[in-house]
């Protein structure tokens, strides 16, 4: 989960395609300006040029105000935007690309795919049927069958919202719609996950469920409402109608804590606390509070403790008495 938190950070790499108050370059084979619709034609072609920002393309158009002011570069045809800044280049790819001029949006269309190149090796790759970023606000939206890689992690959704600041680091990722986070073998699914970079806490909210695979080989299942992990802290909690299935072991309360061993970022021990029971075989105890250790595996329970042992018997209609 760690490694996770740090590898949304580089994320915020991609708001680097700004539009800002200055010169627009435009080159092309032909252009045309009609009067009538307020627009000016390109084709064959096409390079533009603001800032560090270039789009190329085979044809494209600029609306104009009724003052005849440019309002949006509109490019067509699978264009393609880039911007190199030291060792990093960001590119673009889409159907269609607007740059709207007016209101500092850079805003792609259709088979969307957004790339940050560290040298020669992309770090950072978000798949989308529309991306847009707004220079304005430092917001960058994705949606339609969100993807995002870096490295081994991978990110799904209906839609996502990075918000950076002005210095372009990042201050708040939203994961919306059928979420999914993978790294390796380890998997959560959401409603909605939320990561707060000042805080360092990254929230799964709505039929949550977080698969781990421990030291061991064994996979830890936990299922709740709502779930946050803590990166400062290395802490796990889970609240409503909380599940864990570990082994043998299968675990149910209200809320739970887990905290990593020395070392591992791995959950090893997890607090039940409200009215939690554990169950191993045909063995269930319920109790007040409820401690889960993974390895060494083992369980402690407290508060008014109750143990049922399902079907006691030996098989048969005899009934256990005093012989009376």
């Amino acid at each position: 989960m760690k490694k996770l938190l740090v590898g949304l950070v580089s994320l915020v790499l991609l708001t680097g395609l700004a539009v800002s108050a200055s010169d627009l370059i435009i080159e092309s084979k032909n252009q045309t300006f009609h009067e009538s619709d307020n627009k000016i034609k390109f084709d064959g072609d096409v390079k533009v040029t603001i800032d560090d920002l270039k789009v190329i393309g085979d044809t494209a158009d600029v609306n104009m105000t009724k003052d005849q002011k440019l309002d949006t570069a509109t490019f067509y045809d699978k264009p393609y935007a880039f911007e190199i800044k030291k060792n990093k280049k960001r590119e673009v790819k889409a159907n269609i690309l607007k740059v709207s001029l007016i209101n500092k949006t850079v805003r792609a269309e259709g088979d969307t795919q957004s790339i940050v190149f560290e040298g020669k090796t992309p770090i950072v790759v978000i798949n989308a049927d529309v991306q847009e970023y707004n220079t304005s606000t430092n917001v960058m939206t994705a949606t339609g069958a969100v993807t995002m890689l870096y490295k081994d992690i991978e990110t799904f959704s209906n839609s996502a919202e990075i918000t950076t600041d002005k210095s372009g680091d990042l201050k708040k990722l939203v994961l919306t719609g059928n979420a999914r986070v993978k790294q390796e073998n380890n998997e959560s699914y959401a409603d909605k996950f939320v990561y707060e970079a000042a805080s360092g806490n990254l929230t799964a909210y709505g039929n949550t469920t977080s698969n781990a695979l421990m030291d061991d080989g064994a996979k830890l299942v936990l299922k709740s409402s709502y779930q946050e992990y803590n990166q400062k802290k290395g802490i796990f909690n889970a609240s409503g109608n909380v599940r864990i299935w570990y082994q043998d072991y299968y675990a149910a309360g209200p809320k739970v804590t887990l905290y990593p061993s020395a070392g591992s970022n791995k959950p090893n021990e997890a607090y039940f606390t409200g009215r939690s029971s554990i169950t191993q075989g045909v063995r269930t105890i319920y109790a007040d509070k409820i401690k889960m250790t993974m390895s060494p595996k083992s369980f402690d329970a407290k508060g008014n403790t109750r143990t049922v042992i399902k079907n006691i018997g030996s098989g048969t209609d005899d009934n256990m008495t005093l012989g009376l």
